[in-house]
């Protein structure tokens, strides 16, 4: 279904407003995280991230997800330049890269992050404010409980890749909006 026609004013939009919404989420979510972390206890933090961050990764890999669909329709692949094609490389990689964090590694952090809790409450943990606080009782705990050890480095490991993910799909998304700005005609 490529078509060489130009887009509408209503394609146009969407597309802007997708991308600009992605990008809105992504700033959004980070920085509520750095606040959240310094001024909530570590279960009402997790609880919030854990119903947060699946709905937000999902959101954002439809955004990308039809934002490649409307840019590939409107530019056919026989007719495509270098950086025409490098845009639609940069709208893959954010769906592949988006999807692949919703699907696995954010959702693989919150069930971590979930058995965690559990333990955490029977040694009466986890109602200190910020994730820095009390590290010693928390360290103490994985010197002593080896499911917790094994949870606490899965859980790192899986934050990590996420964080990985979510910094690659900030970087296309920035190129994304450079690319839509560059192709502006007028303000």
């Amino acid at each position: 279904m490529p078509t060489d026609q130009e887009p509408t004013f209503t394609v146009k939009l969407l597309q802007l407003l997708l991308l600009s919404t992605y990008w809105g989420m992504q700033i959004w979510v980070t920085f509520i995280s750095f606040v959240m972390d310094s001024h909530l206890n570590r279960h009402t933090y997790g609880f919030i991230q854990s119903r947060l961050v699946p709905f937000y990764l999902h959101l954002g890999s439809a955004c990308a997800f039809v934002n490649l669909t409307i840019y590939a329709v409107y530019h056919p692949s026989d007719m495509l330049d270098d950086r025409e094609a490098f845009q639609i490389f940069i709208f893959f990689v954010s769906v592949t890269v988006a999807a692949i964090n919703a699907q696995w590694f954010g959702q693989m952090a919150s069930e971590i992050m979930a058995d965690m809790h559990l333990i955490e409450q029977a040694c009466g943990l986890g109602q200190d404010i910020g994730l820095s606080s009390n590290r010693e009782a928390y360290a103490k705990l994985c010197e002593t409980d080896v499911k917790y050890r094994l949870l606490s480095s899965r859980l790192w490991l899986y934050r990590l890749l996420s964080s990985l993910c979510n910094i690659c799909c900030i970087g296309c998304n920035f190129y994304s909006l450079c690319y839509m700005a560059e192709n502006l005609t007028t303000l």
